[in-house]
C-alpha cells in the first residue's frame, strides 16, 4: 500500500489522522489477532529539505522514524494513530521524492517529455519504480493470514464496491463487515470448487455411468470434506456470522449434486431409451385395444385407441427428430416429461405389480411342488 502525502511536515502529521485503514486494522485485530496489512510505503512528494533528510528510501525512513515516535506531549489521538500504524503493518517504509521541476508544475503544455523534468526527480524515480514493481519486491497479497487468489480478489472487489458507492467514506466497521463477507464467500467458493473437481473425476463427462447408490455415497463423503474445508479456513466475523455461509455452501452443494445426478442418468442407456420405449408400449397397447374393440363392435373405443396410437407415433417421430437435429429442444423436453410421467404413474406400477405377482406365484408353485414331492415320498415309504 502506497500513501502519498505532502512534503510539509505539519500537514504530514495531521494527515495521519485520516488514515481510515488504521481504525479498520484495529477492529480487524480484535478478531484475527494478526497484523491485517503487509506493507505500507509513505511516498512524500516535493521534498524540499534534502539537507535534513536525503532523497530516497534511507532518508525517508530516517524522517519517518522521527515522525512516528510516540511522545508524552502529543495529543492522545496522534499517539493512538502512531501505535496503530505499527501494529497494523508488518513493514513500514518512507520514500522522499523531490519536486519534478518548474517546467512540469507551471507549464500548461507539459506533455511528459523527460528533458523538461528535473534531473534529481528522474534519478529518484529510477529508484522508486523498482522498489514498487521489481519482482523481488512484490509479495503475494494476504488477508487474514491467507494467500489471496484472483478469484478471491474478485469477491473482495465486489464487496468493497458496494460500500464505496455512496458519496461519503464508509465507516471502518462497514469495511470490516464487507471484508468478513468477502472472506466467507471466498471460503465457500473454494470449498465448492474442490467438491466440483472431485465429483468431475467420479462422474464427469468422460466417466462411465455409476450406480446411484455409489454416487450418493461419494456425494455425502465429498460434501462432508468440503464443509470441513470451509470450517478450516481462517474467516472473519465469528462462528455465528460464518454459519449462514456454511448453510449457503451446503445448499449449493446439494444443487450441484442434483445436476450431477441428471448428468449421470443421461449416460444410462436404459434411461435414454425410456421415452421411446414408453411411447412404443403405449402404441402397442393402443393397437391391441383398437383391434379387440373394433372386432367386437365398440367403434368409439377403437377410434380413441387409434387416436392415442397416432399421437404416440407422432410424438416418437418428433422426439427422434429433436434428438437427431438438436432443434426444438423445448418440444423434446415436453415429450420426455410426458413419457416419464406415464412411466412413473402407470407403466412402472403395473410392471412392478406384474413382477411381484409372478414372483409370488413362482414361490407358491415351488412350495406346492416341494410339498407334493414330500407327500409322494411319504406315501411310498408307507407302502413299502
Amino acid at each position: 500500500m502506497t500513501f502519498r502525502i505532502s512534503s510539509n511536515p505539519l500537514i504530514a502529521v495531521v494527515e495521519l489522522r485520516y488514515l481510515l485503514f488504521t481504525e479498520y486494522g484495529r477492529l480487524a485485530m480484535e478478531e484475527v489477532y494478526e497484523k491485517p496489512f503487509q506493507k505500507l510505503l509513505f511516498l512524500i512528494r516535493d521534498w524540499c529539505y534534502p539537507y535534513e533528510h536525503d532523497y530516497g528510501l534511507d532518508g525517508g525512513n530516517n524522517f519517518l522514524e522521527r515522525r512516528l515516535q510516540v511522545k508524552q506531549n502529543q495529543h492522545e489521538e496522534l499517539q493512538n494513530v502512531r501505535k496503530h500504524i505499527h501494529s497494523c503493518f508488518s513493514s513500514i517504509d518512507c520514500f522522499l521524492l523531490p519536486h519534478p521541476g518548474l517546467k512540469v508544475a507551471t507549464n500548461p503544455y507539459f506533455d511528459g517529455r523527460l528533458r523538461d523534468i528535473d534531473g534529481d526527480f528522474k534519478k529518484e524515480l529510477q529508484n522508486l519504480v523498482p522498489l514498487l514493481l521489481a519482482p523481488e519486491n512484490l509479495v503475494e497479497k494476504e488477508i487474514n493470514g491467507a494467500k489471496v487468489t484472483c478469484r478471491d480478489l474478485l469477491e473482495y472487489f465486489k464487496a468493497y464496491i458496494k460500500i464505496y458507492q455512496g458519496e461519503e467514506l464508509p465507516h471502518p466497521k462497514s469495511m470490516l463487515q464487507a471484508t468478513a463477507e468477502a472472506n466467507n464467500l471466498t471460503a465457500v467458493a473454494g470449498a465448492k470448487d474442490s467438491y466440483s473437481r472431485n465429483m468431475e473425476q467420479i462422474c464427469g463427462g468422460d466417466k462411465p455411468y455409476i450406480a446411484p447408490v455409489d454416487l450418493q455415497r461419494y456425494h455425502d463423503d465429498l460434501k462432508q470434506t468440503s464443509v470441513q474445508q470451509f470450517r478450516a479456513v481462517k474467516k472473519m466475523g465469528g462462528v455465528e456470522f460464518s454459519q449462514r455461509y456454511q448453510e449457503q455452501l451446503e445448499s449449493e452443494l446439494d444443487e450441484a449434486y442434483a445436476n450431477f445426478i441428471k448428468h449421470n442418468e443421461s449416460k444410462n442407456i436404459f434411461y435414454a431409451a425410456r421415452t421411446p420405449a414408453t411411447l412404443f408400449v403405449v402404441m402397442f397397447a393402443a393397437y391391441i385395444i383398437s383391434t379387440v374393440t373394433g372386432f367386437i363392435g365398440l367403434s368409439v373405443i377403437a377410434v380413441l385407441a387409434n387416436l392415442v396410437m397416432g399421437v404416440s407415433l407422432t410424438s416418437l417421430c418428433a422426439w427422434a427428430y429433436v434428438r437427431y437435429s438438436g432443434e426444438y429442444r423445448e418440444v423434446g423436453v415436453a415429450i420426455d416429461l410426458t413419457a416419464e410421467a406415464l412411466w412413473e404413474q402407470v407403466l412402472k406400477p403395473l410392471t412392478e405389480q406384474y413382477m411381484e405377482e409372478n414372483i409370488r406365484q413362482t414361490v407358491v408353485n415351488s412350495i406346492r411342488a416341494s410339498l407334493t414331492e414330500q407327500v409322494k415320498q411319504t406315501a411310498k415309504l408307507k407302502t413299502n
